[in-house]
């Protein structure tokens, strides 16, 4: 199995079992390892009281391309820490894309970027999150966590 063939088996036995993103309907790919890009659309059951997305919806979606990102190399790899900046209010009826990029991967710790933008290709949020890897196998574990 080559790097992506891995980071992509990798991606549908986490999704398998993420039933947070499945209820939101976050559809993930993964076109390289250490990178991830999720999508959402946004309903009306996700606005705040002043008509705009939560933002914890918005923190979802990236968090989601972060554990995607940070799990492409069959390492069970949680977050360690994550921020979020919101740029532009996202509405009912927007498309969000996270796409997640590895800025740097050490033996345990990693850092990643995901930028969040809408169906306009406007930059609506940046989240920076920090991984930390365990020596099990996400793959060959059963439990995957």
């Amino acid at each position: 199995m080559n790097d992506l063939e891995r980071a992509r088996a990798c991606r549908d036995a986490m999704y398998e079992k993420d039933l947070a993103s499945q209820e939101l309907s976050i559809d993930v790919t993964v076109a390289e390892p250490g990178s991830a890009e999720a999508r959402m659309s946004i309903s009306d059951a996700m606005l705040n009281g002043f008509g705009i997305c939560h933002g914890g919806y918005i923190f979802s979606l990236a968090d989601t391309a972060f554990a995607f990102a940070c799990n492409a190399y069959d390492r069970v790899t949680v977050a360690a820490g994550a921020s979020i900046d919101y740029l532009k209010p996202v509405h009912a009826g927007d498309v969000l894309r996270a796409n997640a990029r590895e800025i740097h991967r050490g033996r345990r710790a990693g850092l990643y970027e995901v930028k969040v933008r809408d169906q306009h290709d406007v930059l609506v949020a940046v989240f920076q999150g920090r991984s930390s890897a365990s020596n099990r196998s996400l793959l060959d574990d059963p439990d995957q966590g």
